[in-house]
């Protein structure tokens, strides 16, 4: 599936539901109803009860992005792929090893479920690459696995937004271009080493920007999210 460009910039944010607990996730999404109608569930709450928050919030009408990052055999992922497609989820993140891909893209044809390939994790830098075997450098990695991505038949790219540009330049205007790793300006970075203001990043070619800490750790919720908003819509 390739995603439609999104079409206001509430569509673009994506609150990244990175707490403990169930009840701290729900209390985050009340504070956040009416500005925030997109959020993404990873490890943290997944294993906490939020596979089943994550289907509830679908069925009401709220886009899910479910940040699992697959990566097994091929009948693995397609199997595991075919369970989410009818949990109503809007995007679902896969490391992007080609056979992974393939094999997610034929689990998930004819669904709107789209898939994105995980490129280079965001808190990972030159050192770290190296440290983990690869012989390219971040950006280059992150181009190569775009390219694959797209003669995959992925729904989109995820990446740091500061290669959002060059990976826009590979995949064309249709393709979702997600990016973690987005901190305003004065915000600590966490254990985030390739960050970029929501402005740069939507300057840059970003469909989607993932911010968490910076909205769920903030005292208002609210007034931060919609700060971050603003300053996407400035771009």
């Amino acid at each position: 599936m390739i995603l439609d460009q999104a079409d206001t910039m509430q569509e673009r944010l994506i609150v990244g539901l990175d707490v403990p607990t169930l009840k701290e996730a729900e209390k985050a999404v009340r504070e956040l109803d009416g500005v925030v109608s997109f959020y993404k569930i990873g490890y943290q709450l997944a294993f906490a009860g939020g596979l089943d928050f994550a289907r509830e919030l679908a069925s009401g009408g709220t886009k899910i992005f479910l940040d699992m990052k697959l990566l097994d055999i091929d009948n693995t992922v397609a199997k595991g792929v075919e369970a989410i497609v009818k949990m109503g989820m809007t995007m679902l993140t896969l490391h992007a090893y080609p056979k992974t891909m393939r094999a997610a893209v034929e689990a998930a044809r004819g669904s709107d479920l789209c898939l994105l390939a995980v490129t280079v994790l965001t808190s990972m830098d030159e050192q770290d690459v190296i440290d983990a075997g690869y012989e390219y450098d971040p950006h280059t990695l992150v181009l190569r696995r775009s390219e694959q991505a797209l003669h995959a038949g992925m729904g989109g790219i995820v990446c740091s937004a500061e290669e959002a540009e060059a990976v826009r330049r590979i995949v064309g205007p249709n393709m979702a271009v997600v990016t973690p790793g987005i901190r305003p300006k004065g915000s600590d970075h966490g254990d985030q080493k390739r960050v970029v203001t929501p402005r740069q990043a939507i300057r840059n070619g970003s469909s989607h920007l993932v911010v968490g800490r910076p909205i769920v750790g903030a005292a208002d919720r609210r007034a931060v999210a919609e700060a971050i908003l603003a300053e996407m819509r400035s771009a």
